[in-house]
């Protein structure tokens, strides 16, 4: 499992698998969020499992699947809202970490400055340039 730390609590990875639950509780993390929807992977690795394993260990799970055909504003308000709500530091999975970083920015769009979420971004490996404009938009409304 590679953690990408974008923020000091926010960090995103790929696809987790229930094994791995143990070493994001040992990083600190308090609540985990699946953006990768069911369909898209085997049931071994579907969100029960995972989150059932994330619920043993004594951390929160919100599953707010993010489908490759787009994000909607629902999506982004269900992650802005498991942010603001979490007690310690969220770890966010879906496929490659993609969708967890973008959701992340989009969520946080008017409370960070947009140059601040592409920047970490950026550290984390992921590209948000293309993203700047809606970003910029969330941020005004």
């Amino acid at each position: 499992m590679e953690i990408r730390s974008l923020t000091p609590d926010y960090a995103v990875a790929p696809q987790i698998t229930a094994e791995d639950v143990p070493a994001l509780k040992a990083a600190g993390f308090t609540r985990v969020i699946c953006n990768r929807p069911d369909e898209e992977v085997t049931p071994d690795l579907q969100s029960a499992a995972i989150r059932a394993a994330v619920e043993a260990a004594g951390m929160e799970w919100v599953d707010n699947p993010i489908s490759g055909s787009g994000m909607t504003p629902q999506n982004i308000s269900a992650q802005r809202k498991a942010l603001a709500d979490a007690k310690g530091p969220v770890f966010a999975y879906c496929r490659s970490g993609t969708r967890s970083t973008i959701a992340w920015a989009l969520s946080q769009a008017g409370l960070k400055p947009t140059e601040m979420l592409i920047a970490a971004a950026a550290r984390g490996g992921y590209d948000l340039n293309p993203f700047r404009e809606r970003i910029e938009a969330l941020a005004k409304s």
